[in-house]
């Protein structure tokens, strides 16, 4: 992980940032799963606005990871429901911690809400290291975004 990297919770200031990531997160990360139609489906469903991103603020806790200034990753939460909503990384920080933690902070974050179990609908990016870390698979599934359809797998977490 960036030794400069802190996580703390979304401000305002970290939406632009996160529309940044989140369009990167898809468009290139995504790439080895998704077709370039699809990718660009997914990546439509958000406006790449900070307005978009400081709605979703208000609607779920999100936990960011920054770094000089910037969010290079975040993950929303439902706090209400026990569920993670989003997890996303910057391409080029990926694969190196930052999601990891990200993800601990926010199981420990619903886990302090009174959650006994956590659940996600991953995309094919994310699922397989979520399996190797101990998440259930519940079931395939699939989201249409403009319409293509989007394969992804809900998951289950009983934190320990």
């Amino acid at each position: 992980m960036l030794e400069r990297t802190r996580f703390r919770e979304a401000l305002p200031r970290d939406a632009a940032d996160q529309a940044e990531v989140f369009h990167h997160a898809v468009m290139e990360g995504a790439s080895s799963h998704y077709s370039l139609a699809q990718r660009e489906a997914w990546a439509a469903a958000l406006p790449r606005t900070a307005e978009a991103w400081m709605a979703r603020q208000a609607l779920y806790p999100t936990l960011v990871a920054e770094c000089d200034g910037h969010c290079i990753g975040f993950c929303e939460r439902d706090a209400t429901e026990g569920r993670i909503e989003t997890l996303y990384v910057w391409p080029s920080v990926a694969r190196q911690g930052i999601g990891s933690q990200l993800l601990a902070l926010t199981l420990a974050a619903l886990r302090e809400a009174g959650h006994e179990s956590i659940t996600i609908d991953a995309s094919l990016v994310l699922a397989p290291s979520l399996l190797a870390r101990g998440w259930s698979q519940v079931a395939e599934d699939w989201v249409e975004r403009h319409g293509e359809r989007l394969p992804r797998v809900r998951l289950h977490y009983i934190p320990q």
